[in-house]
């Protein structure tokens, strides 16, 4: 049906042409002096009177195959549904969607009204999804301006196939506020995560004896550990104290150690949100940093610092900067002596590195219990030789 309507709009010009141009040479044949039904009329009157009949029922055209079944309201005009002009406001739309949406809404709709004589509940029901379809059409000013352009435009039948699809496939939620509330929730998500793992990391170095000890070492020191004779009602349970003293010692570990790597304290200015933010920031302390490097280093030709030093042969061994701040003070220190900052010196020491990692491997015994393991029983097998 749909491509059949589409059919007619598109030969309708055609046809109109045609029968101008049958009903002119009739006219011409007339006016010659020749026969017909029509000769005994008269040659000023009849044919004008026809030719006015066809330039009305072309001038009509346009209107019919503008209103196509499946867009909008159908064959109907979505200005007639409403009872308003095309030149109504969204005040004066929204009120006479009002007020038929109370005559005709399901549950409000009475048969036999003053003004609804005829209609049941099944053409209400009707009547009021063709309103609700105008006002759905005309209330938003894209969609209204898209219709009113279909209505003066009605032989551009597939851009307003296209026009309409699109706004209706399109989704209703704005793309920018789905990427801020993903952005939001991946960011909860990373620091009660790296909470999480801090919390794990804590109550792991409590349980260590060395740093426990020295955690109540400190906390004599500080004279927070030191128990009061207690009487009364104050007087707490050795439970109570306990679990007191292992909240000092938990704090004193939190405060004295600083956690490194994956483990390390949760920084709002680390999750993606902050990031993203600061973003700018950063590209700017990047660029700037850069051109310092370059223009000290390169033109220049300044002499590395310890922190230069460090830098490079950190970009060396491909570590990240929570990785390389955890290593301890004593193994930087013997990269700095070793001067791997020399690309030369750095793959000897690498290649050093790789032998090392092999005679270790070599004389694991646990690598030759792997190894006798593979060479007699294969990873087929659920045996395991032990020296």
């Amino acid at each position: 049906m749909l491509q059949a309507a589409c059919d007619r709009a598109a030969w309708a010009p055609e046809l109109a042409a045609a029968a101008w141009r049958t009903e002119m040479a009739a006219f011409t044949e007339r006016r010659r002096g020749g026969g017909g039904r029509f000769a005994g009329c008269s040659r000023t009157v009849c044919p004008w009177w026809r030719l006015a009949v066809l330039l009305f029922s072309v001038s009509s055209l346009p209107a019919v195959t503008a209103l196509v079944e499946g867009l909008y309201c159908g064959t109907e005009v979505c200005y007639d549904v409403l009872g308003v002009t095309r030149e109504a406001s969204k005040a004066e739309i929204a009120r006479a969607y009002r007020q038929l949406a109370r005559r005709y809404h399901p549950d409000r709709f009475r048969p036999g009204e003053p003004g609804l004589e005829g209609e049941t509940q099944e053409s209400a029901q009707k009547k009021f999804l063709l309103i609700v379809t105008a006002y759905e059409t005309l209330k938003d000013e894209d969609t209204r301006r898209d219709y009113d352009y279909m209505l003066d435009h009605p032989e551009e039948y597939y851009q307003h196939y296209y026009a309409y699809y699109r706004r209706q496939l399109t989704p209703k939620v704005d793309v920018r506020v789905v990427i801020l509330v993903t952005i939001c929730a991946i960011s909860i998500f990373q620091y009660y995560s790296w909470h999480s793992s801090y919390n794990e990391a804590i109550n792991y170095l409590v349980t260590v004896p060395k740093y426990r000890i020295q955690a109540t070492e400190i906390a004599k020191q500080q004279g927070l550990l030191n128990r009061t004779k207690e009487k009364g009602k104050n007087r707490r349970s050795k439970e109570e104290i306990r679990e007191q003293e292992e909240e000092v010692i938990r704090d004193i570990i939190k405060t004295k150690i600083d956690i490194k790597g994956g483990y390390q304290k949760p920084n709002l200015s680390d999750i993606l949100l902050c990031q993203i933010v600061l973003f700018p920031y950063y590209l700017t302390n990047y660029v700037a940093w850069y051109v310092s490097w370059v223009y000290r280093f390169t033109i220049c030709r300044e002499e590395y610092g310890n922190e230069e030093k460090l830098y490079i042969i950190r970009r060396y061994m491909k570590m990240s900067q929570s990785q390389f701040d955890s290593l301890d003070e004593n193994t930087r220190q013997s990269f700095l002596e070793k001067q791997l900052w020399i690309k030369e010196n750095y793959e000897v020491y690498r290649k050093e590195q790789e032998e090392e990692m092999k005679v270790k491997m070599a004389t694991d015994p646990r690598m030759k219990r792997y190894r006798r393991w593979m060479k007699n029983e294969g990873p087929g097998r659920l045996t395991f030789i032990d020296d």
